[in-house]
């Protein structure tokens, strides 16, 4: 298990955009949503379990600049459940 993280979009988005969106993002699943402040207009939310990338910061920059390029289209919410402490090797040897 990686860095885990939900991106929900500002709309619904296309095949072609999911596809772009996903690029990349070998553990990200996608499904329809609505939007937290408004459950009238259905939006597409994005779960990303990241493996590769070497933090969570770095996960979430990834997926951020990948909406980026889709025209249109933002993130009106980010949810970041707890995570495991991931420290670096040195720190978690018992350097205390």
């Amino acid at each position: 298990m990686g860095f885990t993280f939900s991106l929900v979009l500002s709309r619904e988005v296309t095949d072609d955009e999911l596809d772009l969106l996903l690029e990349g993002h070998p553990g990200a699943t996608s499904g329809p949503d609505k939007l937290p402040t408004n459950a009238e207009i259905p939006v597409t939310r994005i779960d990303f379990d990241d493996t590769v990338s070497p933090s969570l910061e770095a996960a979430i920059e990834s997926a951020l600049d990948t909406v980026k390029r889709v025209p249109d289209l933002t993130v009106p919410s980010l949810n970041v459940p707890a995570q495991a402490a991931n420290l670096p090797d040195e720190e978690a040897d018992g350097d205390r």
